[in-house]
């Protein structure tokens, strides 16, 4: 078979792999410029965000330079599904890892040997192998991809040990150049991926990490479950999307109940087995409106474009965490939600987790930074994607599509609220020598004569009754927000509230408390441009004419990706279906003129796709 890259190109090599091979007319952002740096001989450094096109920036330079691209990824479940897709698009692609028996790992390294292969996917894991260095002496490589490179910052939020070996692949073959990816970095571990990997020298490419397509929301916790499943029924009915939980037990508990109430669901967690998680995966990437409830062991890598949501039920544990898990929605660039649920016992739980963790006081106050940052974007005012920008080290401007532009919430001056509630800690301290949760707090500020109340007389206390002018779900967003902002905190396994150095400044009244509150939201309808149907979105802006058609080209995606055993988005993404039906076709030349349809896809699948146009409804 003939590489693409061995083939007569027009006058720019680069351009013409992309038009020839991925079927595009011009690079997005700083693509080229990376492309061009490999190319020749360079190493770099990439941020770029999911659905960015990271992969074209080292696949295009495989297929350009001699010998055969190297790619380090820890992606073992996914490497099939990427090898196929590569394939579909007649690149020579394959992959080595503990999934394969002795006879496929043989045949790839005899295809690598001979210079067969232009990209070669590689576990971490398998570099410490010694087999697998001599192999890698035996070819030609053109260059070394590090696919999520942040994998290598010890403190960040998906460190893989494997990782901090891959800096001797510069000091094993010095001039190879390197190229490392991620979706996701703090200008702080930006820098620790550098140092780790020895890339101190290479050229550093930051592109923007704003995803305009995805709507960002975060609303008050108020029976989670109940609250997705509305959000399910009425803004994605049918669609594909992620549901992340912090325990086991939740994931299962909400994949049940969604397929109680008729959403299909399925759960994914690390206490499953490996055949279950994989076949769970495997319908996720294959099916279509398949809703995956799961961990953050479930995601890194899912290149399926057409995710319509990453909801949370949990809070994650940093905005690093957040941006990387909601990234994995709308990758075609589609309209997507993110919608997290987030409450007081959240705050109460993640700060008891940080205190009870292993490691030293270092590691615990960059946990809690990494959380303060998260409920700092929990509890803004203003644009959360100013704010989640700008923890990035990006500047922008309010977006006009996250819940705060749309319905901006109010702030108001909780100094007074927050005086009373610390007062509380304070007399039950100093009168009674105890300690309570926030439970217990609100109901003595409330004036409420439970058994518990009665029990360790605190209808006694001076501060009893003395918060009646707020409900309690508004003295539980006192504390909630008193905690966000460090003037209380969380002591012991019974999560029991306590004073901290800063509580004295809002005691004495020599610091005001602002305060979020939060807006009446309008009942919302399913989005525009959607079916109804269950089991049918598609994309919006299509017109009415062009719905028949999509459906029809939809149907026979899926039964050629079936027939093939390949996910559908491996034959065509949606976005390039959407183009075909709002202006069909009439010929393969004319078909071969559409984003998405390089040489090899025209061959394959273009009179399949002219077959489907020409059919009846």
């Amino acid at each position: 078979m003939t590489s693409p890259g061995d083939a007569h190109e027009p006058d720019d090599q680069i351009l013409g792999t992309l038009r020839r091979v991925f079927g595009y007319d011009a690079f997005r952002g700083p693509q080229r410029e990376i492309i061009d740096q490999v190319v020749g001989g360079g190493d770099a450094l990439v941020l770029m965000p999911t659905g960015g096109g990271k992969s074209l920036c080292y696949q295009i330079p495989a297929l350009v330079r001699p010998g055969t691209g190297v790619v380090i990824s820890p992606l073992i479940a996914l490497m099939q599904d990427q090898v196929d897709a590569l394939r579909a698009l007649g690149v020579r692609a394959g992959f080595l890892n503990s999934t394969q028996d002795m006879d496929e790992r043989r045949l790839v390294e005899a295809e690598f040997a001979a210079g067969e292969l232009d990209l070669l996917y590689l576990a971490p894991e398998r570099l410490r192998v010694d087999s697998t260095l001599q192999l890698l002496k035996r070819g030609t490589i053109s260059l070394f991809a590090i696919d999520e490179a942040h994998c290598v910052a010890q403190w960040g939020h998906d460190f893989r040990p494997d990782y901090l070996q891959l800096s001797a692949l510069h000091e094993r073959w010095p001039d190879i150049p390197r190229i490392a990816l991620t979706a996701t970095a703090t200008p702080a571990t930006h820098a620790e991926i550098a140092a780790r990997l020895n890339l101190t020298g290479a050229r550093h490419f930051v592109a923007s990490f704003d995803r305009p397509n995805i709507q960002y929301r975060i609303v008050p916790k108020s029976d989670p479950k109940r609250q997705l499943l509305r959000l399910l029924r009425e803004e994605h009915p049918g669609d594909a999307g992620i549901v992340y939980c912090l325990s086991r037990a939740s994931v299962e508990k909400t994949a049940a109940f969604l397929v109680e109430n008729g959403i299909e669901a399925v759960p994914y967690h690390a206490g499953l087995d490996a055949r279950t998680r994989a076949a769970n995966q495997s319908r996720f990437l294959r099916e279509d409106g398949l809703v995956v409830v799961a961990t953050i062991a479930f995601g890194m890598g899912i290149d399926k474009p057409d995710v319509r949501f990453v909801a949370h039920l949990d809070l994650p544990k940093s905005v690093e965490g957040y941006y990387q898990e909601t990234g994995r929605a709308g990758r075609d660039g589609l309209p997507s939600t993110a919608w997290l649920a987030y409450g007081l016992q959240d705050v109460v739980q993640q700060r008891k987790m940080i205190d009870g963790s292993e490691g030293d006081d270092e590691h615990r106050r960059r946990l809690a930074a990494h959380l303060d940052a998260m409920l700092a974007l929990c509890e803004t005012v203003e644009c959360r994607r100013v704010r989640l920008l700008a923890y990035f080290g990006q500047e922008s401007a309010p977006c006009g599509n996250c819940d705060t532009c749309l319905t901006p919430p109010k702030s108001w001056d909780g100094t007074i609220a927050a005086q009373k509630l610390l007062s509380t800690v304070v007399r039950l301290k100093r009168e009674r020598n105890q300690k309570f949760g926030a439970g217990q707090l609100v109901d003595i500020l409330l004036g409420r004569k439970t058994a518990k109340v009665i029990q360790f007389d605190h209808d006694a206390l001076s501060v009893f009754g003395i918060g009646t002018e707020l409900s309690e779900t508004q003295w539980r967003g006192v504390v909630r927000q008193l905690l966000a902002q460090g003037l209380l905190a969380v002591e012991g396994e019974h999560g029991t509230l306590v004073l901290t150095d800063a509580s004295a400044e809002v005691l004495a009244g020599r610091r005001e408390v602002p305060m979020r509150s939060e807006p009446e939201r309008p009942a919302r309808t399913a989005s525009p441009g959607r079916s109804g149907k269950a089991g049918r979105a598609p994309a919006a802006d299509l017109p009415a004419e062009a719905v028949p058609v999509f459906e029809r080209l939809r149907a026979w995606r899926a039964a050629t990706a079936k027939e093939q055993g390949v996910p559908a988005y491996v034959i065509f993404h949606d976005a390039t279906l959407r183009e075909i039906a709002t202006a069909p076709p009439a010929s393969l030349a004319e078909l071969g003129t559409v984003t998405g349809v390089g040489e090899n896809k025209l061959a394959k699948y273009g009179q399949g796709i002219l077959d489907a146009l020409a059919a009846e409804d």
